[in-house]
């Protein structure tokens, strides 16, 4: 596979293109979020999926700490999470492949319908009994998790179809603000709202909240893509051949998988760890402010990334924010008090998803349109994916130790990934390689 090297296009044309269509095109520089957001298509998907996923995150959070109350097993928490992540690890292939051979607005229309109907059962699951059958609860769980998995690398292959690949960098940036803006917004009314109206109330909520990224999805106009002229066998490994061709691309799909297993079961596990190690209860609001503070950090994180540093080499940023990601978690791991972890969990929050959006932003500028859904299925499967196994595999060390094992253990395991993350030098093997 040859590296993707972008047209310059023509400032006239694409001034042009842009008021047929009815954007705002962008006098700002290019790559920025501003840039991104004049785009009137990836506007009104970035809306809609803000939308929705305030109320995935109010979910999310009110799910870990229903688990974690109803069972007081930090084991079946990771269960639970593994059971809503897990499938990322084991389907995303097959909805990459999916996606670069449907249209991919029914596909996606479909799937979210599909989201909003499961979590309706699942608060009805939640108001019958105080006592729900945990098989039942993880079913639902479950189920919902196979339709994301389908879904997520539709979305990230149509990402920047909505933009181009000069405003790439922004929108991918804008997209991890997005979702992690929502960790705030979600876990704070969640935190106000969850001991008043219950775990059920929160699941029905949520599943309004879908939609909104369904009326985007019907009013957005999708450009064609070009489909890739693969069958059979070829076209389910075209990702991994890409992955092996292609250093930089290989090297960031290595990395994420070791990075999210190990260094990331905490996000799943954040309800016990802040109860154990931090003495918080998870229904409290004081616990919600630290979960939405962590959020914060995170949003303001991946929104630096297409901001203040728009115009810093990514690839550099990786190796840095490993680094940085490396302190931030040994020092949380180590902490006992509930007033220290405010400022670290928003440090750790920042450095932790402006490295991801990052990898991402490197991944997709690399890459070509005809096999963007099945590599970055395998995007999913090695970040999406393997959080939610660490979470299972780390939830019973955690119950026998404390979160500063875990969390130690993580923070050695990405001191690591930030010596051997060397996206640069690769990018340039890359280059010498194509010539």
């Amino acid at each position: 596979m040859t590296l993707h090297r972008p047209d310059p296009e023509p400032i006239v044309e694409d001034a042009e293109e842009a008021l047929l269509e009815g954007d705002d095109y962008p006098t700002h520089r290019r790559g920025t979020a501003r840039a991104a957001l004049a785009h009137r298509e990836f506007r009104l998907m970035w809306l809609g999926s803000f939308g929705s996923n305030v109320g995935t995150w109010m979910q999310q959070v009110v799910l870990g700490s229903y688990a974690y109350q109803l069972t007081k097993s930090s084991a079946f928490v990771g269960l639970l999470t593994f059971a809503q992540l897990g499938p990322l690890l084991l389907l995303s292939l097959v909805g990459g492949v999916v996606a670069d051979m449907v249209d991919r607005r029914r596909l996606m229309i479909g799937l979210q319908a599909g989201q909003m109907l499961l979590s309706v059962g699942l608060g009805l699951l939640v108001m019958r009994t105080d006592t729900p059958s945990q098989t039942a609860l993880l079913g639902f769980v479950l189920a919902i998790g196979v339709c994301n998995a389908l879904s997520a690398p539709a979305w990230s292959s149509v990402l920047p179809s909505l933009v181009g690949r000069e405003d790439l960098p922004g929108a991918i940036s804008l997209n991890s603000t997005m979702i992690n803006g929502s960790r705030v917004i979600g876990p704070a009314v969640a935190g106000v709202l969850y001991p008043i109206i219950g775990a059920g109330w929160i699941f029905l909520i949520n599943a309004v909240t879908y939609l909104f990224v369904i009326g985007a999805l019907l009013v957005v106009r999708f450009p064609a893509i070009a489909k890739s002229a693969e069958q059979g066998w070829d076209r389910l490994v075209a990702g991994f051949r890409v992955a092996r061709d292609v250093k930089v691309v290989g090297r960031i799909l290595t990395v994420l998988p070791l990075f999210s297993f190990f260094c990331l079961p905490f996000i799943g596990l954040f309800a016990a760890v802040a109860e154990l190690d931090l003495g918080l209860n998870s229904k409290t609001l004081t616990y919600g402010l630290l979960y939405a503070t962590f959020g914060c950090g995170a949003a303001l994180g991946a929104l630096s990334i297409g901001t203040v540093f728009a115009g810093v080499d990514k690839k550099r940023l990786v190796r840095l924010g490993l680094l940085a990601f490396a302190v931030a978690l040994g020092v949380f791991g180590l902490l006992r008090q509930p007033a220290a972890a405010f400022p670290v969990v928003f440090v750790l929050g920042a450095v932790y998803f402006g490295t991801t959006t990052s990898m991402m932003t490197v991944l997709q500028a690399t890459l070509d349109d005809a096999v963007r859904g099945r590599v970055m299925a395998l995007w999913f499967m090695g970040f999406g994916g393997t959080v939610p196994l660490g979470a299972m595999v780390f939830g019973p060390l955690l119950d026998a130790t404390s979160g500063t094992v875990v969390l130690g253990l993580g923070a050695v395991v990405a001191l690591f990934l930030a010596w051997w993350s060397d996206l640069a030098r690769l990018a340039r093997d890359d280059e010498r390689a194509a010539v």
